[in-house]
This record gives C-alpha cells, structure tokens and sequence, in this order.
C-alpha cells in the first residue's frame, strides 16, 4: 500500500497494521527533515505531489520489490505540506517471512521511492535557511 498524507505519520500504528502470523522479520525506514541539505541550512520543507501520479508509481515500486524479495505486507507514506525539522516525512515498512527479505524489500523500496522524488512525483522545496 502506497499513501500520501498531510497528517503527521504514525509510525507505530502502521507497524502494527503489518502484523502477520506468518512474519518472522520486520524492517522499517523513517525519513526525518533534518536542518541541511546540499550544504545549504534548512529552516522547514515543503513537499507537493501529484497523488494518483505517487500512488501508482510507488504500488509499481512495492510490486517490483515484491519480485525481487517476496514479502508478506508492505507500506509506504509520505507526507506532503509544510514539514518542520525532526518531523517524519516519509515511513516504508515490510512484514516477511524472514529478515533478509524484509531488509532487502525495505532498502529497494527506500531506493526507489527517492528515485521517484528525484524524477518529478515530488517536489521538494527548501523553505528558508542560508547558504
């Protein structure tokens, strides 16, 4: 599942909503703002997406990693609007069999979905700050 969000991310409950009597492994990532970038001091960021774009791009990536390691769940949501630093803009988690399967869907999919920020489902734009 591929959700965007102006609500701040619940990283508990969407762990919680991975859980599964056949997992034996749990991987997760958060994505923090944090007060630089480039080289440049970050005061905030705001994110904008085009939804339907973000939503199908990134079930696309979900299911490619499935390919590659064939896990049980997984999520990913990132929010969108004006984040402030330490907030959590963007959570993937991955409920498998195995730990090596859950890492290894985690990572591609964090790959991936940066990726996708670089080429244009997102844009991300540096509010403030110097440099």
């Amino acid at each position: 599942m591929m959700e965007v969000t102006t609500a701040a991310i619940d990283a508990e409950g969407l762990k919680q909503s991975l859980v599964n009597a056949g997992a034996g492994g749990f991987c997760s990532f958060e994505g923090w703002v944090r007060n630089l970038n480039d080289g440049r001091t970050v005061d905030r960021l705001e994110y904008e997406a085009y939804e339907p774009l973000v939503v199908s791009e990134g079930l696309r990536v979900l299911d490619e990693a499935r390919e590659k390691f064939p896990f049980l769940e997984a999520r990913c949501v990132h929010r969108t609007g004006m984040l402030e630093i330490g907030d959590l803009a963007v959570w993937v988690g991955v409920g498998s069999a195995n730990r090596e399967v859950a890492w290894g869907a985690c990572r591609v999919s964090c790959e991936e979905l940066l990726v996708g920020l670089r080429g244009g489902w997102w844009e991300r734009c540096v509010v403030g700050g110097a440099g």
